[in-house]
């Protein structure tokens, strides 16, 4: 009769969980004591608390900084909802095999080329610049508008080639058993290929938002009054970067849950694969 309680196997896997924990705690705290105690001991340490780590500079520079991530958020949100509606048509038209789609695969291939291939810096000071100054009548001047379309035409262009990724990693059987059940193109990319594309690069896309939420402070350099732009305000007006550090922490506490939920997801994908649940 077998004996009641865990194995030995089970046993030694827990034990060496154990050890592996304790050799993980050790190590990191052996590093990063080090590196803790490398910084405080330099020259320059006492400046620099002064200057980036003023917990009454922190404090106060809060009471701008935090206000102005509103405008971020709504950067953010509103880049994504476009970059949701125009990668996919991007990645759809690139993906196409009709031959009389061909003028629109050239017109993709070339738009994603030549957005990816600007630095978004430069298409910020672009479109946020060149466009107020053609006086086009009914567009408005509004950097906050040109700034976050900057953002919407490159990272549209880099997510387009994620989601053609995806397209392109379902396998051809899928194609040929959907047409051999009546379905036309459009209706096998939209109801067959599409579905199984968009969950195979889940976690890619939420990479590149993550991304975008934090390069949404680059319309600052147009003159928005968004949470870097509040940040640099204030350094100008006390002399001191404590507000710079404010502003990184605001956005760690948005990235890095973002973050934690990605990996969650790649490893939720590769456990699915890994048993076979996932085609």
């Amino acid at each position: 009769m077998r004996p009641a309680g865990p194995s030995r196997r089970a046993l030694a896997e827990r034990a060496q969980r154990r050890r592996s924990a304790l050799i993980a705690g050790v190590s990191s705290v052996v590093v990063f004591g080090a590196a803790a105690a490398l910084v405080v001991q330099a020259p320059g340490w006492d400046e620099v608390r002064a200057a980036f780590f003023s917990g009454s500079d922190l404090r106060a520079s809060m009471r701008d900084v935090l206000p102005a991530f509103t405008t971020n958020v709504k950067i953010f949100l509103v880049a994504e909802v476009l970059i949701l509606l125009l990668a996919p048509a991007l990645a759809v038209a690139r993906s196409s095999r009709s031959p009389l789609l061909f003028p629109v695969r050239v017109l993709a291939a070339v738009y994603v080329d030549v957005l990816r291939g600007i630095p978004i810096i430069l298409l910020i000071f672009l479109l946020g610049f060149g466009v107020p100054a053609l006086r086009l009548q009914g567009v408005t001047n509004d950097p906050l508008v040109w700034g976050t379309v900057a953002l919407v035409l490159s990272y549209s262009a880099y997510v387009s080639e994620v989601v053609r990724a995806g397209i392109d990693s379902v396998h051809e059987s899928q194609r040929a058993a959907a047409r051999s059940l009546g379905l036309s193109s459009a209706q096998t990319m939209r109801f067959v290929v599409l579905p199984q594309a968009v969950r195979r690069v889940l976690p890619p896309l939420l990479n590149d938002f993550i991304a975008l939420q934090k390069e949404s402070a680059l319309v600052s350099i147009l003159g928005v009054r968004e949470i870097a732009r509040e940040a640099q305000i204030y350094t100008s007006r006390t002399f001191n970067f404590t507000s710079y550090v404010a502003a990184a922490l605001i956005f760690l506490a948005m990235t890095i849950p973002m973050t934690r939920f990605t990996d969650w997801l790649i490893a939720r994908q590769r456990s699915r694969v890994s048993t076979g649940r996932l085609a």
